[in-house]
């Protein structure tokens, strides 16, 4: 049974900074691809950056660009999220997936090329 869970998130400051977490069992992990997304209150998910199964290959969302970065760490199972500079447009729930092809550009932004996606985990930014 694949398991997938993100933590990390909580309440920061305009400015601040968060590295979540995302842990992922029942599947060779380092065969998958891996994508965060975020979904604010009334909006759609909205991927916002991926990584490829070794690495790699890294893509983000024009609007963390710069700010967030992407890494994993396949003997742990891992994978994170540094974010940097937040924003209160930064607020959301924010979830990982794990896809087994990894797409080029901001096809990897797609929630259809992910199989198994974890509950989420809260970030929420003050002015």
């Amino acid at each position: 049974q694949v398991q997938v869970a993100e933590s990390g998130g909580g309440l920061v400051q305009a400015g601040g900074s968060l590295r979540l977490s995302c842990t992922a069992s029942g599947l060779t992990f380092d065969d998958y691809a891996m994508g965060w997304f975020r979904q604010a209150p009334g909006k759609e998910r909205e991927g916002v950056s991926c990584i490829s199964a070794s690495g790699g290959d890294t893509y983000y969302s024009d609007s963390v660009k710069d700010r967030f970065t992407i890494s994993r760490d396949n003997a742990k199972n891992t994978l994170y999220l540094q974010m940097n500079s937040l924003k209160p447009e930064d607020t959301a729930m924010y979830y990982c997936a794990a896809g087994r092809a990894y797409y080029y550009g901001n096809y990897c932004t797609r929630t259809m090329a992910y199989n198994y996606w974890g509950q989420g985990t809260q970030v929420t930014v003050s002015s």
